[in-house]
Formats: structure tokens, sequence, C-alpha cells
């Protein structure tokens, strides 16, 4: 079935245009002719939005309370391990880790997230076809070069297993990340020249957070063709600081990621929020973190855009006649009109239910931040997920 969202201004790349857009079999065509014709009159149609880091199994874990800023991630670690006793976290990590998945999946595409960079294994639930959002399956990775190192002065750092042969075991096609660089210290500082001095730092390289990388270090990066996933909101709340992102963007080597929320932010609208009062970032250039440079330092070509062949992943919302970016950084996510996976609605204001009637979707009737919604059932996943998310609730909850 071709379906057409007729009067509608579409965003791709930097620029936005009034016209139809077309799409079949979960994948936007160049056609004139369509079964089902929408009238979105007064709507804004943007590619759904790319999270290039998250770890979606720890969005239910409460988080560590702390006064100051960690020398780095290890030291949050060590503070973390007596966490585990505490009632509320041992409660959280007894729920069975597909559920936990499935909530990470959830909490994305409840933001207008359809494509999300998991660093971890690819359990397999994450490629079951009703997962609520895309989930990066070709990739190597490993934590960072200190986890499980017991000194953590870094004078004893072991270069084995299993950075070098994860590294080395990844084809060049494939992007391969690791934490890098995450705090404020020495510790953090050398972690770029050790990933160097190994042979891992490569034109398929992303390094996640980078929060010490000098500007000589950036330089390196770019220089070998390598990238950063950025995530503002985790290294402010756990260091005090982040990178300075402008010569990464500038280079097309950087895109936006929230990490969880165990330490950072509670989804893709508001990381891009922190990111907007973290740097000198304009609206277009943010945007263009969560789409087209995403799929890029991703190396998934066919997401984070509109053209003929990519998939029909879409954001739908009110057209104000503001910048598209200028829309993205007010934007909540009960404000979303209808997010789209593969020319299918996920999830969407109750008068976007013929939609779902003519794809065959069964839905479920919620409230989101109080805001009245339809999602697909499917979506809301499997054993209670649904219920770990806050501000989401059945509609008969309310009586």
């Amino acid at each position: 079935m071709v379906v057409a969202l007729d009067g509608i201004r579409v965003v791709d790349g930097g620029r936005s245009v009034k016209r139809s857009l077309y799409f079949a079999e979960g994948r936007i065509v160049d056609s004139e002719s369509a079964e089902l014709r929408l009238d979105l009159r007064g709507h804004l149609v943007s590619p759904a939005l790319i999270n290039s880091h998250d770890h979606l199994h720890l969005n239910s874990i409460p988080r560590l309370r702390h006064r100051s800023p960690f020398p780095n991630s290890y030291a949050w670690m060590d503070a973390f391990q007596p966490f585990f006793k505490q009632p509320e976290v041992m409660a959280a990590l007894a729920v069975p880790v597909d559920v936990r998945l499935w909530h990470g999946g959830l909490k994305n595409v409840l933001s207008g997230v359809t494509t999300v960079a998991h660093h971890d294994p690819l359990h397999p639930v994450l490629a079951a076809p009703d997962f609520p959002v895309r989930v990066l399956r070709d990739y190597g990775w490993s934590h960072s070069l200190g986890l499980g190192t017991k000194d953590k002065s870094r004078s004893s750092l072991q270069y084995g297993p299993p950075v070098m042969e994860s590294c080395r075991a990844t084809p060049p096609a494939m992007p391969w990340f690791i934490h890098l660089a995450e705090g404020i210290d020495d510790v953090a500082a050398i972690e770029i020249d050790e990933l160097d001095d190994i042979g891992c730092l490569g034109p398929n390289t992303v390094l996640i957070h980078g929060v010490c990388l000098t500007n000589a270090d950036l330089n390196r990066v770019i220089r070998r063709g390598a990238g950063v996933v950025w995530c503002p909101h985790s290294n402010q709340r756990l260091f005090g600081r982040t990178l300075a992102p402008r010569r990464l963007q500038g280079a097309g080597r950087l895109a936006l990621g929230t990490d969880s929320r165990l330490t950072g932010s509670s989804d893709l609208l508001e990381e891009l929020k922190t990111a907007a009062a973290l740097s000198d970032l304009s609206p277009p250039q943010l945007f263009e973190l969560v789409t087209s440079a995403g799929a890029r330092l991703l190396r998934m070509p066919e997401v984070g855009g509109m053209a003929p062949g990519m998939h029909a992943d879409l954001m739908i919302l009110r057209d104000t006649g503001r910048d598209p970016g200028d829309e993205l950084l007010t934007l909540t996510r009960s404000e979303i009109r209808a997010v789209v996976k593969d020319g299918v609605p996920v999830i969407a204001d109750p008068d976007f239910e013929p939609w779902f009637a003519a794809c065959h979707v069964e839905t479920a009737r919620v409230r989101l931040d109080g805001i009245p919604k339809l999602i697909a059932a499917s979506a809301l996943g499997r054993r209670g997920a649904a219920g770990l998310e806050p501000g989401l609730e059945p509609e008969n909850s309310h009586g």
C-alpha cells in the first residue's frame, strides 16, 4: 500500500519544503499516486530521531546521589558499588533484562526516536520484529580501557581483551564503540594516547563521551576519521563539564546520545535542550546531530533523512512556521503528533486512528504526561515494560 501525506512541510537536511510525502512497504518512494491519502495540512514532518548512545536496560535504575563531580567514570563505578545493596536498586535489577530493554526502547520512541545504538551485547529481544525502535545490529564494542582494572591509577593497565580483540574483529565497514576520556583528571586524559598506541583509533572508531579531549586530541580524532558521540547531560551531571563540540560538528564527526537515565537525560529531547545550553551550536546543527550526522557515524545510510529508498521513519508535529531546529528545542514528547517507524504509526494522537486501522495495527489508549494518545499495543512490550515508564499510563487509570 502506498501512503501519501498531503499538505505538509517536509524537513530534509537543512531545508524544509511544502510537498506531499509518499511511502510504501516501509520505505519512502518517489510517487504521485497512493491508496491511502492523509490530509495533514498544518503539519511539519521530519525524519524521526537517532539516539547514538544508550544503555537500554539501565533506564529504570535509580541514580546515584552525589554532591561533587567525579574525577572519572571509574570513580563513579566504585562509588556506585555500595548502592547495589539499596532496596530500590535491588528491586530495579530484579526486573528481567528483556523487560528493561523493552522499556528502554519504549522510552526512546515516546520522544520521537526510532533508531538507537545500544552500547552493550545485542540481546535477542532487541531483534524482535515488534521492538519499539530499530537497534543498530552491525557494530563492535568494548566498554572502556579500564573496566575491571584494579589499579585505577592506570600504572598497570593491561591492553588485552576485550579492547584489542574486539577492535580488530570489527569489520572496517562497521562502527566500533568505546567509552573514552570520560572524566576530568589525568586518568581520563591519557586514554586517547593509550587507545592510539594500541592501534584502535581508526576510521570506524566511535568514542563515547570524550569529556576531556583537548583541541589537539580532537584534531587527531578528525585526522583518523574517527568520531565522538556527545552526551552532555550525563557529562555535566557526573563531572561538571563536557567537551567543546564545534570542531567535531564542523568536521561531520559528532552525534548526540542520551546515555541512560542512570546518569543521563530523561530522553533525547531533553538531551537536545542540554546540548543547546552547553554549546554555541545552532538549532539546525543540533537537529543534524540527531538525524543525518547520527546516521553517518552509525553507518546507517537508510535512516535520518527523507530521500526515496530510506526508511519511512517520521516525526509529525504541528507546523508553527518556525525553523525545525527551533521547534525541536522547545518540544515535549506529548506534543509530538505521531511517531512513525517503517511507515506505520507507533504512537500518535487519537485522531490518527484511521491510519492505525489502515495498517491493521491493534492499538491501546494511554495517557502520556497526561495527554491522550493511541499506541501500537505491541510496542507496550512484555510483562510490564510500559509500567516502568514514568508518565505513561493506561487511559482507564483516570476513570
